[in-house]
């Protein structure tokens, strides 16, 4: 039992912050505090609401870690936008607990470098993160290639994670996630508290969704799809909207609640299928009117692909007031109970995508008590698992544990695999050949002696492993130079290579060779298979003429 109350700093973005993060502690800061001794940080140009300076103590972010009295444990609430890059700084100078809400990391690093028109901090950052990927990926982005894939695929947080006491997160994927790039970081996964409000079916909020879609013009007696949350292309509302088009759906509307990324145009797409009257942009709501929506409409979808890891405080809210869901089949969803959210399986093109979902769709709407019931289910689900006072109390375990901890340190750059000869454009190397001397009579035979030295930075890939795997040719060309030479195809010799190759090991390779008739010339030169002549890629070749 501890003798006093566990110290607090925590630092997140606070309300009126538009962040679904800054929503989140509010409702978690009263269970904090009835637990420990809390004090918020004022982040640098950010406001905090008079409501909620006035209720807990607060400090200036320098002041953060300790006060007059003694060391204060810093409670990070880590998300992937600029509102959290304070919160980065901070973390990275003053190990403490942190809870990560976005796996990866990566946008906010684009936005408060590139998006600074800083490209070494950028090059500096992502290699130290993952090695020479990393540092690849980012002298892409230097030209303006900006493609989703290494976003996604490289979260660009090992450094503030190694920073930390210990991290925690709100699913067990994304647990997962963090132990496999990270196992030296004590890590657990806790519920993210969401406070249950009124149900969605009780006469009050029923009244409050009918005037919301007189409001907003939708009609009061068409199904209505909800889309909750900041829209980004990720969140593949442009599949629903495509949905929407497809037979059998015909007098069904969406509504779309949050701001909209300017990278997408919703209303455009919506004429550009004939659904534009069915499709209505709401743009951000106040709380009282997101509850409203939340009742006004008769299913939430919530999709999502690729991931950045986050778990949808926006989507436990629907699911809380009472109204059920279909997600993508896919990441963090994994822990959505089917008896409340549906998943929808991804698919390689959208018009795929939108047609399972459309079938989907179809089958739910027309079964009124089946979605009654998945929306019981998802609310009797937050009450258990995504209770506030729970998951503070879980907070605080975590905290208690590793308070003492010291962080594992993440100053040493991530050290990775070598690429290999698969994808790599550098295949620099030597090669030496034996037994090839002049003179060489004509018709006698030979044994030839290769050595090849891996001199690259790349991984040279073993024969048997297909595109991309490595071959010595060995060929005899007869002719003179007015007679251009020829392959000899019956004394050419394809020398796999038996196993891997790594930057700076050799192998040794032989075969037997009779000397033709005439003028001839011997060549050696590694190819790949499916890739052609390494000497193309830097790659080493021998020639002699016999």
């Amino acid at each position: 039992m501890r003798a006093s109350p566990l110290r607090i700093d925590y630092v997140s973005p606070l309300p009126p912050v538009r962040s679904g993060i800054a929503d989140y502690s509010v409702d978690l800061l009263p269970h904090l505090a009835a637990r420990a001794d809390v004090r918020l940080i004022r982040l640098p140009g950010q406001p905090v609401a008079e409501e909620v300076a006035a209720r807990w103590p607060m400090a200036d972010a320098t002041e953060t870690g300790a006060d007059a009295t003694g060391p204060r444990l810093p409670l990070y609430q880590m998300g992937n936008n600029r509102y959290h890059a304070a919160v980065r700084e901070l973390a990275l100078r003053l190990p403490g607990v942190l809870t990560l809400h976005d796996v990866v990391l990566h946008h906010l690093l684009l936005d408060i470098t590139l998006g600074e028109d800083e490209f070494l901090p950028y090059l500096d950052r992502l290699a130290h993160d993952h090695g020479w990927i990393g540092e690849a990926a980012a002298m892409v982005k230097r030209w303006h290639a900006y493609g989703d894939a290494p976003v996604f695929f490289l979260p660009a947080h090992r450094r503030i994670l190694l920073s930390q006491r210990g991290v925690l997160v709100h699913s067990a994927w994304a647990a997962g996630i963090v132990r496999e790039g990270c196992p030296e970081v004590p890590v657990r996964a806790i519920p993210m508290g969401v406070p249950l409000p009124p149900a969605a079916d009780t006469p009050a909020a029923i009244a409050a969704g009918r005037e919301l879609r007189l409001r907003l013009g939708l009609p009061l007696d068409a199904p209505v799809l909800g889309s909750f949350g900041f829209q980004t292309p990720i969140k593949r509302t442009e599949t629903v909207i495509a949905a929407l088009a497809a037979p059998g759906l015909e007098r069904v509307h969406l509504l779309i609640v949050g701001e909209v990324a300017q990278v997408l145009d919703l209303e455009g797409e919506a004429r550009r299928l004939g659904v534009a009257e069915r499709v209505h942009i709401a743009g951000f709501l106040p709380y009282s009117d997101f509850e409203a929506a939340i009742a006004a409409t008769d299913l939430c979808l919530n999709l999502r692909y690729p991931t950045a890891g986050e778990t949808s405080a926006s989507l436990l809210r629907v699911l809380a007031a009472g109204r059920p869901a279909v997600v993508s089949d896919y990441a963090q969803f994994a822990d959505l109970p089917s008896t409340m959210a549906i998943k929808v399986p991804l698919a390689p093109r959208r018009e795929d995508e939108a047609a399972g979902l459309a079938d989907l769709l179809r089958r739910l709407l027309a079964s009124p008590d089946r979605l009654r019931a998945m929306g019981e289910a998802a609310r009797e689900h937050v009450r258990l698992h995504h209770d506030p006072e729970q998951s503070a109390a879980a907070v605080i375990a975590a905290c208690e544990e590793w308070e003492s901890l010291p962080p594992p340190g993440g100053e040493e750059r991530a050290v990775m695999p070598p690429p290999t000869s698969i994808a790599w454009g550098d295949l620099a190397g030597e090669i030496e050949v034996a037994g090839a001397e002049t003179p060489w009579p004509e018709g006698e035979r030979r044994e030839i002696a290769i050595r090849l030295v891996n001199r690259g930075f790349a991984r040279w890939l073993a024969g048997y492993r297909g595109p991309g795997g490595m071959a010595v040719v060995v060929k005899l060309l007869v002719g003179t130079e007015d007679d251009p030479y020829d392959y000899l195809g019956k004394t050419g010799r394809w020398l796999s290579l038996p196993h891997d190759l790594a930057p700076g090991e050799e192998i040794r390779l032989k075969t037997e060779l009779r000397r033709p008739l005439g003028p001839a010339r011997l060549h050696v030169e590694p190819h790949l298979f499916n890739g052609g002549r390494t000497s193309l890629l830097g790659g080493p070749s021998w020639e002699r003429e016999l």
